[in-house]
């Protein structure tokens, strides 16, 4: 049930959001050089790699890791990066990975592939197994303010009581924590 629900709503989002989304594009295209999208490695079921893509915030020459992990993260986004990860925007594109089933609306954020320690202690958990997600239980309680270990256990939470009114319940809270950019670092 839960793919069929995925299928059918990140189809009508696309649908929808598709003159946002070509807004979006021009506006990157036009504001930085470089491509509109960024395809990054992530980390998805079984731990297999997929490629996931983002409208781009970062400007071309940015290292390829965790945003945390950048000595100065505000200096690497391009003039409308702030506002598309404030807002949520960038992820738009990650509905084409929903549709071909490599990723849900909900389960753990996907990691990048050089996320050792993330992807280790997940692996220790079980968590590998689920579907990485658009939003989940941890971005809905801290998002990029959390450590990873806690993001792991709030992970292993999720895998535990996963159910279908639950992931109703984290979209809707995922709605008002984007809306406020509750936990949000840019």
């Amino acid at each position: 049930m839960k793919r069929v629900f995925d299928f059918i709503l990140a189809v009508f989002f696309l649908v929808l959001l598709s003159p946002l989304c070509l807004i979006i594009s021009l506006v990157v295209k036009v504001t930085s050089p470089g491509p509109i999208l960024y395809w990054s490695d992530r980390v998805g079921v079984n731990n297999a790699l997929f490629k996931m893509p983002k409208f781009r915030s970062m400007k071309i020459d940015t290292p390829e890791v965790a945003t945390h992990l950048l000595a100065d993260p505000r200096s690497a986004l391009t003039p409308i990066g702030g506002f598309l990860r404030k807002t949520s925007l960038d992820e738009l594109p990650q509905l084409w990975n929903i549709i071909k089933g490599e990723m849900s609306f909900v389960g753990p954020r996907p990691a990048l592939f050089n996320q050792d320690d993330l992807i280790a202690l997940r692996t220790a958990q079980g968590i590998e197994r689920l579907t990485p997600g658009l939003t989940g239980w941890a971005q809905i309680n801290g998002r990029d303010e959390l450590p990873i270990p806690e993001k792991v256990q709030l992970d292993a939470y999720y895998l535990h009581n996963q159910s279908f009114t639950k992931d109703l319940a984290i979209l809707w809270l995922t709605f008002f924590r984007v809306v406020s950019s509750h936990g949000v670092r840019h």
